[in-house]
């Protein structure tokens, strides 16, 4: 049973987003994609997040602490809503009841665009994830696998325009960028949301928790190091890198920078 966190006024059931951004853990959207997400909002697009597990297995904090760390960054993101699934981090299965939990939230909010995991990562959970996303937008499609809404009624199929995996903390080689430069400082401070994760130097509130590749001062540097080296190529300051399984098309030249 997935949990779902409204952060809109609106009706949860009748909610359609232009993305939906998939993480197997609450902060990966965040660490690699939140640049997007906010830059897209600016321009008029509405966003929602979508989280597989809680991330219970962290060294740091819980998964407790982690759903509230995660609301806390969907609100000043500007999400509409965020999801948890709830399934076992570090164990999420690719089985058919997995797919349908993610093809029902996908039915739910019909994005034209999904984010999701990278497609190989250090972390085994996060190429999985993308293999498991990658085929729910696709049997979302389907219309001989029926799912249901919160109200019993049959949804209708949908499947996305695009599906892009964002990078994470290998360093792959993007399909293409995103400039972020405008939103790299919301960005870092959404980040530290996840306090628990990442040290904020403020606050001892953590300090005797074990020290992770991730919760030191170098990891944030890194992140910033790792923006601007994306955007250097594009011309931009910093940017967010993401790969597509199919070649993206474009219907103007003079529309590349």
């Amino acid at each position: 049973m997935s949990v779902v966190y409204t952060l809109s006024v609106h009706d949860i059931t009748s909610m359609q987003v232009d993305i939906l951004a998939i993480g197997v853990h609450p902060d990966d959207v965040e660490l690699s994609s939140c640049g997007t997400l906010l830059r897209h909002a600016e321009q008029g697009y509405t966003f929602g997040l979508l989280d597989l597990t809680r991330g219970e297995l962290g060294s740091r904090g819980s998964g407790e602490i982690r759903t509230i760390e995660a609301l806390d960054a969907a609100r000043k993101m500007g999400a509409k809503f965020r999801e948890n699934l709830d399934l076992p981090d570090g164990f999420i299965q690719y089985d058919e009841a997995t797919l349908r939990k993610i093809i029902t939230v996908i039915r739910r909010y019909q994005p034209k665009i999904v984010l999701a995991n990278a497609l190989d990562d250090r972390h085994p959970d996060h190429g999985r994830s993308a293999k498991i996303v990658a085929d729910a937008c696709f049997y979302s499609g389907l219309l001989k696998i029926e799912t249901f809404g919160e109200d019993g009624q049959p949804q209708v199929k949908w499947r996305p325009n695009a599906l892009y995996h964002y990078i994470q903390d290998r360093n792959r080689k993007p399909d293409f960028v995103v400039d972020i430069t405008d939103h790299l400082t919301r960005k870092m401070e959404i980040i530290r949301c996840y306090r628990s994760q990442f040290d904020d130097h403020e606050s001892d509130e953590f300090s005797n928790e074990v020290k992770t590749p991730i919760s030191g001062k170098d990891f944030m540097a890194f992140i910033e190091a790792k923006g601007r080296s994306f955007g250097r190529e594009a011309g931009y300051d910093f940017a967010e890198g993401f790969e597509s399984s199919r070649y993206p098309g474009v219907k103007d030249l003079f529309d590349l920078d």
